[in-house]
């Protein structure tokens, strides 16, 4: 009898030792799939099956969210607030730039330092810059405010901005051919936005006495604002940040001010207000009273899920702002 249940015993622990030897293979094999889940997770950002794009701005991150929809999992390097003209890309940047299959930047060195790493990439993989289908007979020169040799602030007339639509479309088109017909449908859709949004400001714009029509900002970015509805514009430093402004420009615009009786400037969200709340300090001592006629978004956007944080609800941000200021 003991003999019986020893051997009993020692075929149960065979059975047991067996059952957990299949347990840790099958442990080993789940392990296996999750880690190449997570691997190929992170490879496409956690959105299987969608067209990866990485957009520099703000601007243009919106724009391929419009364009392509459900269809592209899109990532912008450069959030509310920051100067895209002083940026610098982080490691983290570059590896956003080297997961994407689409990259889309301004162009006309908006982008400054990040420029030659954009046109490197473009050696191995699709690289647009969206201002490349704009006429070059209609940009603005650069090289007396800034250095560049033409202005990159396009998107301030929307005109331009729906070339840059054009040009977003064009490349998920090439890039994901599949879907081509619903990139085209949706581009049209926000075309017919932007037609009417350029006609808004410019009806808008009309509310000013044509005599105060004059916007005063920090830098030279509301060119093509201007330009395209008809207002002078005047900014303390160059189309560039990193363009350094003196004393000197400094008491040119408070004198033009005090001049032609302008009685409000306006502040970036993406540059410091110091400058111009010295200029609106030399004003008073001279007598004039200027004040600050409100914040706009000049070269990024406002915080995401504001109405500011898109490009049609930062253009009409901008032009009422200025509107209630001036007229």
């Amino acid at each position: 009898m003991l003999g019986e249940g020893k051997g009993r015993f020692e075929l149960l622990m065979v059975k047991m030792r067996s059952i957990q030897r299949g347990l840790m293979t099958l442990a080993a094999v789940v392990l296996v799939i999750v880690l190449t889940a997570c691997s190929s997770s992170a490879e496409t950002g956690g959105s299987e099956g969608k067209l990866q794009v990485t957009a520099t701005t703000g601007m243009i991150a919106d724009v391929a969210r419009e364009v392509g929809g459900a269809y592209v999992d899109v990532t912008g390097l450069m959030g509310p607030g920051v100067d895209p003209h002083l940026y610098k890309a982080s490691q983290g940047d570059i590896r956003k730039l080297e997961q994407a299959k689409v990259i889309f930047y301004n162009g006309l060195h908006l982008e400054g330092k990040m420029t030659d790493i954009l046109e490197k990439m473009s050696k191995s993989k699709i690289v647009t810059a969206v201002s490349e289908e704009i006429p070059v007979e209609e940009l603005r020169s650069g090289k007396d405010t800034g250095g560049t040799e033409y202005d990159p602030h396009v998107w301030f007339d929307v005109s331009h901005w729906m070339h840059a639509t054009e040009a977003v479309r064009d490349t998920l088109v090439e890039a994901d051919p599949e879907h081509a017909e619903e990139y085209k449908a949706q581009a049209e859709q926000y075309l017919t936005k932007l037609e009417a949004l350029d006609s808004e400001v410019r009806e808008k714009i009309q509310e000013i006495p044509e005599a105060s029509r004059v916007l005063v900002t920090a830098h030279d970015a509301f060119g093509y604002f201007g330009q395209a509805y008809d207002m002078k514009v005047m900014g303390l430093q160059g189309i560039s940040t990193a363009a350094e402004y003196g004393a000197r420009d400094v008491s040119e615009l408070r004198d033009y001010l005090v001049e032609n009786n302008i009685k409000a400037v306006f502040v970036e969200s993406s540059v410091p207000a110091k400058a111009m709340e010295a200029i609106i300090a030399g004003a008073a001592e001279k007598g004039h009273t200027v004040s600050i006629g409100g914040e706009l978004f000049s070269d990024a956007m406002g915080a995401e899920g504001t109405e500011e944080g898109t490009y049609i609800g930062m253009i009409r941000h901008n032009t009422q702002t200025i509107v209630e200021a001036l007229k």
